[in-house]
């Protein structure tokens, strides 16, 4: 599927972000603007589930392809601060 780990991560980053995205403007306001909180608790464990290997491909990048270490600090700053430009 993915001709790399390069763009295993990049896949994933934007797919992370995508769910953020979803929780924050579309669960989220369901929740407290419609009276609709199942939508968080469904989508919720979704994303963290995601940021979770987000985290991990991160890892291992860092380690497997000797990422230099400020690439790996911007790819996790980047997943904790939303709409951040990485590296």
């Amino acid at each position: 599927m993915f001709k790399n780990a390069l763009s295993t991560f990049r896949f994933m980053g934007v797919v992370e972000g995508g769910s953020l995205l979803i929780l924050l403007f579309i669960a989220m306001p369901l929740k407290y603007f419609f009276d609709f909180p199942e939508a968080v608790s469904v989508i919720g464990p979704i994303h963290g589930a995601l940021f979770s290997m987000y985290i991990l491909i991160t890892i291992y990048m860092t380690f497997v392809f000797k990422w230099p270490f400020r690439f790996s600090v911007g790819a996790v700053v980047s997943a904790f601060v939303p709409f951040v430009i990485s590296f």
